[in-house]
């Protein structure tokens, strides 16, 4: 009874911090995000040849057809990641303010592991980060082109924690 009762209790344990243990299995490319109310989703998928591009990634707002595409480049001044997030952008020559209008967040990412403790994002490779934080996200998301009606209702926190792994 006693083995059956340590049993229970590691496996609790063990379910109390998930995104640990997907940390530790995912590398950062396959990692999939959410937020604390389940409205959003951050999707990494593989960066390709592109030499600027250290990261890709697809950012959605559940319950809707608004999918934005995000990518993260790192500074050449060390292993800063700046991101960004930008929706229906349009193709060809375009000018700054059609990139401003179509640029949902811009700004650095940062990774945390459970304790809090932050760190540069990890490359294409490594293992995943169990948070992400984007600073200022959810109050660019209100002054974006995807909030309204029929489109993102609620803002996000900044921290995004790890929710699965694709592949």
């Amino acid at each position: 009874m006693a083995r059956l009762a340590l049993l229970h209790w590691a496996m609790m344990a063990l379910m109390a911090v998930p995104a640990l243990a997907h940390a530790n299995e995912c590398a950062q490319e396959k990692a999939v995000y959410g937020d604390m109310d389940d409205a959003y989703e951050l999707r990494f998928e593989p960066a390709g040849p592109a030499a600027a591009v250290s990261n890709k990634f697809k950012f959605a707002v559940r319950n809707t057809s608004i999918v934005a595409e995000g990518v993260i480049m790192r500074s050449d001044d060390g292993p800063h990641a700046n991101g960004t997030i930008m929706f229906n952008c349009p193709d060809g020559d375009v000018t700054g303010a059609d990139l401003r209008a179509c640029t949902v967040w811009q700004g650095m990412v940062y990774a945390s592991d459970m304790k809090g403790d932050i760190s540069a994002l990890p490359t294409e490779g490594a293992g995943a980060a169990a948070r992400l934080f984007l600073p200022a996200l959810g109050p660019s998301i209100r002054q974006s082109i995807i909030w309204g009606e029929g489109k993102a209702t609620v803002a996000p926190w900044d921290v995004l924690t790890l929710k699965g792994c694709d592949g």
